[in-house]
């Protein structure tokens, strides 16, 4: 019986909340959340896709840049996030089998996250803020075109989800290395040190064997939290320095745009936001295949030491590759453009494919597996990131770059893989599997509908990227509306394939409310007494 069997065995039937712990309850409470957000960027993302086949009498080209810049946003913070940091909250203790630092805590943080996602969406829904996610100096300050209202409603909006995210932080580095009320001093700082990987680079630099104090998949998650918080000071600064000019034009006074020096600004934002693209992701995309692949196959993780090292290598490679965002800009030093944006980013490739190397060996070291869908849709997201990360690959070089630069072969076969089936399939894989963990063995609803999610997902998500690069070849530029219909035939069919995402992602969704119950899913948000007092359940 491997790992996932034993986790999952025992009495199912149907779904009562009552009976949850508050871990439980949190987890289900952020998942719930982030689907519920996932569902509004694929909406917003068929609105889109639709307004490129033909305009829509009820979308004008104002809203449609409003909805172009809240899009990647809601899908980032509103559901990644959320999803993640649900996950996170509950394996980091879960494998540690100690008890969650702070339940509350990681309550407010789904709160947070969720009412900060809302606020910037409702933000540029009414007002039509949308300076795009790129936020580029003045761009985002500029009240000749945008509502100074809208702009401050929506940078207040961001803050929320970052200090949500902050909260996150603290959470997961005080459950790691705190001592419960009643258990013996822990070692607070060797806990903290081996899951950066500190004590692993003494034992290499030493020649010593200390023993690791924490497993790989905890590993993961802290050194991805590193990246989350130096990211989380990026955009709060910025934020804050965006809201300065903001509120001073709602007291009538005006600043001089210019004092914000542009390509100092780029190269700061690209480097907080590249800490999300190329680094958070990457590194908690790695640590979830190891802890899935170990889960699924009930076996030892092949290369272990390899797989941290290049863990903590990962970490460091992603606070130097913000560059290839800036590879088109002619004032950006051609040594940052070399050094960073080509030589260290492609170095991404190395890292990323040892991850993929080490997951597919371990799984095949447990040969004959049976293709649950845990499995099914870990193998979707290694598909995704197989496709995605040489995409990125290619346009990180400076020849390239200025022919595929801010085309829709960026956000096809690069971003929107990368997303929709690299990481949202690693996502889908992790909550099928902890989903009988969290509801005490409760079954899905229908196979069927499983079955036809994985499908939509992967063929939907390989489909949109595939035919917004073929019109990136071709010359169609990102965040521009065509109305001659030039680019239709790819469009049409990159529509096509966003509307099997959204069939495959509502299969899922009525999968997930049948599974729990209508009653059940709303008795996840029904605080209880005993909230923050419940420990997480054991580890096997």
């Amino acid at each position: 019986m491997s790992m996932l069997e034993t986790l999952v065995a025992g009495e199912r039937g149907l779904f009562k909340p009552a009976t949850l712990t508050p871990m439980q309850k949190m987890t289900l409470r952020f998942v719930v959340v982030g689907l519920v957000y996932y569902g509004f960027a694929v909406i917003e993302g068929m609105l889109m896709r639709a307004f490129q086949v033909t305009p829509l009498p009820f979308v004008s080209h104002e809203q449609y840049f409003a909805i172009l810049t809240a899009h990647p946003l809601v899908g980032i913070f509103g559901s990644t996030y959320s999803i993640v940091f649900g996950a996170f909250l509950f394996l980091v203790p879960y494998l540690m089998k100690k008890p969650l630092w702070s339940v509350r805590l990681g309550n407010w943080t789904c709160a947070l996250i969720g009412g900060g996602t809302f606020v910037f969406w409702a933000a540029g829904f009414l007002t039509h803020y949308a300076p795009l996610y790129t936020l580029y100096w003045p761009l985002p300050a500029d009240f000749t075109q945008f509502s100074v209202v809208g702009g401050t409603v929506f940078i207040l909006g961001i803050a929320l989800v970052m200090i949500g995210t902050a909260f996150f932080v603290v959470n997961v580095y005080m459950t790691i290395g705190y001592t419960p009320a009643g258990w013996d001093r822990q070692p607070t700082g060797a806990l903290i040190a081996s899951a950066l990987g500190l004590s692993g680079l003494r034992n290499l630099l030493t020649g010593r064997k200390t023993e690791h104090l924490v497993s790989l998949p905890v590993a993961a998650i802290a050194r991805g939290t590193v990246d989350t918080a130096l990211n989380a000071g990026v955009i709060l600064f910025t934020g804050v320095l965006i809201l300065v000019y903001m509120v001073a034009a709602l007291f009538g006074v005006s600043l001089k745009q210019t004092a914000v020096d542009a390509l100092l600004y780029k190269n700061w934002f690209w480097w907080g936001l590249d800490l999300v693209a190329d680094g958070l992701v990457l590194i908690f995309v790695a640590g979830t295949w190891y802890l899935l692949a170990t889960l699924i196959t009930g076996k030892k993780l092949y290369m272990e030491n390899v797989a941290r090292a290049a863990l903590f290598v990962e970490l460091v490679v992603s606070w130097t590759v913000w560059s290839h965002h800036l590879l088109s800009d002619q004032a950006q030093p051609g040594i940052l453009k070399v050094a960073s944006g080509e030589m260290v980013t492609a170095f991404e490739l190395i890292t990323q494919g040892l991850a993929f190397f080490i997951t597919l060996v371990t799984l095949w070291s447990a040969r004959p597996l049976k293709m649950t869908f845990p499995l099914r849709f870990l193998l979707g997201g290694l598909l995704g990131f197989a496709l995605a990360v040489p995409a990125g690959i290619m346009q990180a070089d400076i020849g390239l770059n200025r022919i595929l630069h801010n085309t829709q072969w960026v956000v096809g076969p690069h971003v929107h893989v990368a997303v929709l089936v690299g990481l949202t399939m690693t996502l889908y894989s992790a909550i099928y599997l902890l989903f009988p963990i969290l509801t005490n063995g409760v079954q899905l609803y229908s196979e069927k509908l499983a079955r036809f999610h994985f499908w939509a997902q992967l063929l939907g998500g390989i489909g949109m990227g595939a035919f917004m690069g073929m019109a990136g070849l071709q010359g169609m530029l990102r965040r521009t509306i065509y109305s001659s219909g030039e680019f239709m035939p790819y469009m049409v069919l990159a529509g096509l394939s966003g509307l099997l995402l959204l069939l495959g992602f509502l299969a899922f969704f009525y999968n997930i409310v049948m599974s729990l119950g209508l009653k059940g899913v709303v008795g996840i948000f029904v605080p209880a007494a005993s909230d923050t007092k419940e420990l997480v359940p054991a580890a096997n």
